[in-house]
């Protein structure tokens, strides 16, 4: 069993293993580009149909819109990457390329980083420079990704929603037990975005009523989800800017609950944020939040994924924000006048943690 959490504290790798790592970070973009040409000329998915036999170079050109000279060095390509390897002259998928080609994380990482996130890659550091997302503007002229969400080129928004979905929506079983132990009857979901949290607990409990917080583009999405299932009489709408201060959240809910929402923002907002919420909060309320934090991770990979996400935050989010560490988190809700009375780690894909504040 791996301890939990995995740390950055020590040097693990040998010598021989770090000088072949690091030609992985020197020659990235080919690495990235044959496999992308492998993967979308479905020359890859013809290697691991092959299965065992394993297939030539010959075979394979007759099937597809390469020469055999392409064919050869990106094949080669593979082998060194590892995303094939050859035996008596016949390619096989390695497990590298199993991966690549069927593990649900590793493609919605790969769709999520295609249709969004490489356009705007070569801009990190002038993003930083600028304190802004400089990679959004290939898409169009937005202060943050969630004001242009709905005007999204479709591929781009498909793929930017199946990477949010993907890893929210496998904590919803848990969080959703955690969520209504005390049985209550009114929660605000603030950051709501296409309303799919809400449809959970509202057919998870009959009777809990629910408030929507988030930009207007965003509630009318979730406003037409709502209706389409049903539950219009059961949830009302605060559309707004949750960063502009004539922006107060409303009063009375039970539960507040904040899931992949705060990392949206920086650290100045995201007090600002908690402190609204502590406006709207009593000593009985409830403040939920479930988050990714890369040092709550149990494998490293899991850590590296959400570093890697935070240069998204960084080129084509907003420019100002990240997937934080814990510790840093804690330290934003301590000045917003919270006390946490509860942390649960491992939750979903075992990468969530969810955090239960309450007023001191």
């Amino acid at each position: 069993m791996r301890e939990f959490p995995y740390t950055f504290d020590n040097d693990r790798i040998h010598a021989v293993e770090a000088k072949d790592f690091s030609q992985f970070i020197v020659f990235a973009p080919y690495i990235w580009e044959t496999y992308r040409i492998l993967k979308d000329k479905n020359i890859l998915h013809l290697i691991e149909d092959a299965g065992e036999q394993g297939i030539t170079i010959e075979e394979i050109e007759n099937e597809v819109e390469i020469s055999h000279y392409g064919l050869r060095v990106l094949l080669e390509a593979g082998l060194g990457i590892g995303l094939v390897y050859r035996k008596e002259n016949r390619y096989r998928v390695s497990k590298i390329g199993h991966m690549l080609l069927n593990d649900n994380t590793t493609l919605v990482n790969d769709a999520f980083m295609r249709d969004l996130c490489a356009v705007g890659a070569p801009s990190l550091y002038s993003s930083i420079k600028e304190q802004k997302p400089v990679g959004l503007s290939h898409f169009g002229e937005w202060n943050t990704v969630y004001e242009g969400l709905p005007k999204l080129p479709k591929q781009a928004l498909k793929s930017w929603l199946a990477f949010d979905h993907y890893y929210s929506d496998q904590t919803f079983t848990e969080a959703l037990h955690y969520v209504f132990k005390n049985s209550p009857k009114s929660i605000l979901d603030i950051g709501c975005n296409t309303g799919r949290w809400t449809l959970q607990c509202l057919n998870h409990n009959t009777d809990v009523k629910m408030g929507l917080v988030d930009l207007p583009g965003q509630i009318e999405m979730a406003k037409r989800e709502v209706e389409q299932n049903g539950f219009t009489d059961r949830v009302n709408y605060f559309p707004g800017n949750i960063l502009s201060k004539d922006f107060e959240l409303p009063k009375g809910y039970e539960v507040i609950w904040m899931s992949q929402f705060l990392d949206c923002f920086n650290e100045a907002q995201i007090i600002s944020i908690l402190q609204k919420c502590h406006r709207a909060s009593n000593k009985e309320t409830r403040v939920i939040i479930n988050e990714t934090f890369w040092d709550r991770q149990r494998f490293k990979t899991s850590s590296f994924i959400l570093q890697m996400v935070s240069l998204y935050f960084t080129t084509m989010a907003n420019g100002n924000s990240q997937m934080y560490e814990s510790n840093l988190f804690k330290k934003l809700i301590d000045k917003a006048g919270f006390k946490i009375v509860s942390q649960r780690d491992e939750v979903g894909l075992n990468c969530h943690t969810l955090l239960e504040l309450q007023i001191k």
